[in-house]
């Protein structure tokens, strides 16, 4: 705190217009900046329940159309382990040939952290355009039909993007993967 007091005087020393801008603009932004949406709002239900169709429906039980109707077209996975996906065409084959593969003796089960879930608005010209959703989530694993063990539990942030039809899934980031 102290280097930013000493950097904000040697600034207001040398241009104070300059850092009197700054600081209005710093200012500006926050007071612009909108804060996580109630747990009971339309946009919090919407997009829990779009979390769920996608988890619940489709990772879990491997019902392959819930990301077909969920993923916008122009998608994109950032995932710190299995790396990046840059299609929603390639991210349905790998879940369609891998996870749901016939031939693939692992059965993933995914659980959304309990409270961990999080909604915030985003605007342009006051106007509702999507929404940013994080929280944490555990994976549990099951190998030809042994007891399920615990797997890894992750962050996540989606980017959700509200198009003519409904709200999409544009980019997921699925970060800090730690075995339980």
């Amino acid at each position: 705190m102290a280097l930013i007091s000493l950097q904000m005087k040697t600034m207001i020393n040398r241009k104070p217009i300059k850092a009197i801008f700054i600081f209005t603009c710093c200012i500006l932004i926050s007071l612009q900046a909108k804060a996580q949406v109630s747990e009971t709002s339309e946009l919090f239900l919407k997009l829990k329940t779009n979390d769920s169709l996608l988890f619940n429906v489709g990772f879990n039980a491997c019902d392959v159309s819930q990301f077909k109707k969920l993923i916008a077209e122009d998608f994109e996975f950032y995932h710190d382990v299995a790396g990046i996906t840059e299609s929603k065409i390639d991210f349905i084959k790998s879940i369609t040939d891998g996870l749901c593969g016939t031939s693939n003796p692992t059965k993933s089960r995914r659980k959304l952290v309990a409270k961990s879930l999080e909604v915030f608005p985003l605007y342009k010209n006051g106007a509702l355009y999507g929404a940013i959703q994080k929280g944490e989530h555990e994976f549990f694993e099951s190998v030809h039909g042994e007891p399920e063990s615990k797997g890894s539990i992750a962050k996540f942030s989606h980017v959700w993007i509200k198009e003519e039809h409904g709200w999409k899934i544009r980019r997921v980031l699925s970060y800090d993967h730690k075995m339980q």
